[in-house]
């Protein structure tokens, strides 16, 4: 089967979003630019591994940086990175609510049948 462009472009941004310390990190740049620095304090990572994932999301052009003086502050390129952020969060939100209904629902079948198991035994 031949992979349409888009396909490719769309998995290759889901690819390198798929990371927990870039989803951190853009998470941190929503309210505002950042020097790397700053990212690498929050993070608790060291120079190399900040600038790498900040490389990545750089590369994928979700990211941009500016030089002052001796620090480099990254922002997002786009706003929209922040409505993505979002609606994750809502999908998230609303499978764990889905699951959580669920195990409400299990854990109320165990205890009726423990009942009723108790009920009949002498």
């Amino acid at each position: 089967m031949r992979s349409d462009p888009v396909y490719v472009a769309k998995a290759q941004l889901f690819r390198v979003l798929g990371h927990p310390v870039r989803i951190r990190i853009l998470e941190l740049l929503v309210s505002g630019e950042r020097t790397v620095g700053d990212l690498q304090a929050e993070l608790e990572l060291d120079s190399s591994g900040t600038s790498q994932h900040l490389a990545a999301l750089r590369q994928l052009g979700v990211l941009e940086s500016r030089r002052a003086g001796t620090s480099t502050y990254y922002r997002l390129k786009d706003p929209r990175v922040s409505q993505l952020l979002a609606v994750a969060k809502q999908i998230l939100t609303s499978a764990l609510s889905d699951s959580q209904a669920l195990l409400g629902d299990l854990i109320q079948q165990s205890a009726e049948s423990t009942r009723r198991r108790s009920d009949t035994v002498p």
